[in-house]
């Protein structure tokens, strides 16, 4: 990714806060926070995360339910700019041109997961992959350094030759379907 778009996304969103908030809930739209945890995820004071929450919340932006006494909050997957938002947050992290140069040429792939912190929209630096299928290790390799070049970020990966083998490893991790063979994944 070249660092013009990192630089045109810090422009654009000033609020570390907020892109803190954007790629928890857009990097996985299924994932779910409340204002206490997210303070202590992000190490940021309760009340930026409020301020921030309340924003987007009234933008549309983030829906949210009450669990007891926690208000949860979660993406917005039917707001008419989810789609847009959520391509941008993918290519600041570099997802996109990961996927791009991983999947081409790489054997018999069937499924390709996020894991970890990308999984549950905390962003490290680091890309953790899990594939599933028989691939070509030595190809695999040359790809993620490429990959790597391309998004500047590190990128660790894991392999499993058989969907079972997949489900049983996954069973405990956090981990979010990003491709696989069968038809495009859609986190909406």
């Amino acid at each position: 990714m070249p660092r013009h778009f990192f630089v045109l996304i810090e422009t654009l969103i000033t609020s570390r806060t907020r892109v803190k908030l954007l790629l928890k809930f857009f990097l996985n739209p299924s994932s779910y926070g409340y204002l206490r945890g997210l303070a202590t995820e992000f190490g940021e004071s309760s009340n930026a995360i409020r301020i921030e929450l309340n924003r987007f919340e009234e933008a549309g932006m983030l829906i949210s339910r009450h669990e007891g006494n926690k208000k949860m909050y979660r993406a917005n997957s039917n707001h008419p700019l989810f789609s847009d938002v959520r391509n941008i947050i993918l290519k600041y992290v570099g997802v996109d041109k990961l996927i791009n140069h991983v999947v081409e040429n790489l054997g018999e792939l069937k499924e390709v997961y996020l894991l970890e912190d990308f999984a549950r929209g905390i962003d490290k630096g680091v890309v953790d992959l899990f594939l599933v299928g028989k691939i070509n290790m030595d190809y695999m390799s040359e790809l993620i350094r490429k990959a790597e070049k391309t998004i500047g970020r590190k990128v660790r990966y894991l392999t499993s030759e058989t969907r079972e083998e997949a489900a049983d490893f996954l069973q405990d991790k956090d981990h979010l379907l990003i491709w696989n063979d069968k038809k495009p994944v859609s986190h909406e």
